[in-house]
């Protein structure tokens, strides 16, 4: 939880020097983005897509205001049981693409102050890390979808 609070305080200042010397966002693609429709009452929700960069990134916070914190997060299935972990961080490497996608890495979204539903855009802030420790940041809006 503290090392969230760092990042999102360098993120945070990172955005406000970004702004003041015109720096562009984060050159991290983003494909096959969705966010999972959900039911009036569930307080959780997911996002899911693909990552990819031409150098080593990070990805170190994410928000959106529909939802009151979201985290990365990782599935992984032992000895017949799925099992799922708070990540405080993903690696990107270089000309890889990083998959999140249900059953693997996605992102978890809390306390969500109303459900999410198909064909709404949910806005997200995503920030990375560069090898030399500099904090960019992508804005996108991912289409709702119901589950496949």
């Amino acid at each position: 939880m503290k090392n969230s609070a760092i990042y999102l305080l360098q993120c945070l200042l990172g955005s406000t020097l970004m702004l003041w010397l015109g720096v562009a966002q984060a050159d991290v693609a983003i494909s096959d983005a969705w966010v999972r429709a959900s039911n009036p009452g569930q307080s959780v929700g997911a996002a899911y897509l693909t990552l990819r960069s031409k150098e080593d990134m990070t990805m170190v916070y994410v928000e959106t205001e529909r939802a009151g914190n979201t985290e990365i997060h990782s599935m992984t299935m032992q000895n017949g049981i799925m099992k799922m972990r708070h990540l405080e961080e993903l690696a990107i490497p270089a000309n890889q693409p990083v998959k999140l996608a249900p059953g693997s890495f996605h992102l978890m979204l809390f306390e969500l102050g109303r459900p999410f539903k198909a064909g709404e855009q949910v806005k997200f802030r995503l920030c990375f890390k560069d090898k030399a420790g500099k904090i960019e940041e992508k804005f996108v809006s991912l289409p709702v979808k119901a589950a496949p």
